[in-house]
């Protein structure tokens, strides 16, 4: 009976043994499928990053296409008026200069209003 015994414990263990190699399989395959998921996952966020970069792109050079023309018409309209204020400066700013110097130098008092009328008693 002993050796009965020993050969249905062996049997256990033998079946326990194959179990555990069963569960180890099990986990290395699920270990498997999540790192081929991972890897799949970042595959697509990859794709529509780069996908959603191209649209922006796309969008970014038929907005900006405007800009650049409204930018290089403001540059041209105000180098034209920094010219034409060079322009008024170089022909009148002798004069000016003169009215300046003539209104700062030539000093005349006068009293206000207010205090050169006598008090209304």
């Amino acid at each position: 009976m002993s050796a009965q015994n020993s050969k249905g414990i062996q049997t256990l263990l033998d079946a326990e043994r194959e179990a555990q190699k069963i569960v180890q399989k099990a986990r290395e395959y699920r270990t498997q499928r999540v790192k081929d998921a991972r890897h799949e996952a970042q595959k697509e966020i990859d794709h529509y990053r780069q996908q959603k970069d191209d649209e922006f792109k796309k969008f970014e050079k038929e907005h900006t296409s405007g800009n650049k023309k409204a930018e290089e018409d403001a540059r041209k309209d105000a180098d034209e008026q920094v010219n034409e204020i060079k322009s008024a400066g170089q022909k009148s700013g002798d004069k000016v200069i003169d009215d300046l110097l003539r209104v700062v130098t030539d000093v005349k008092p006068e009293v206000p209003d207010r205090v050169a009328a006598p008090p209304k008693a």
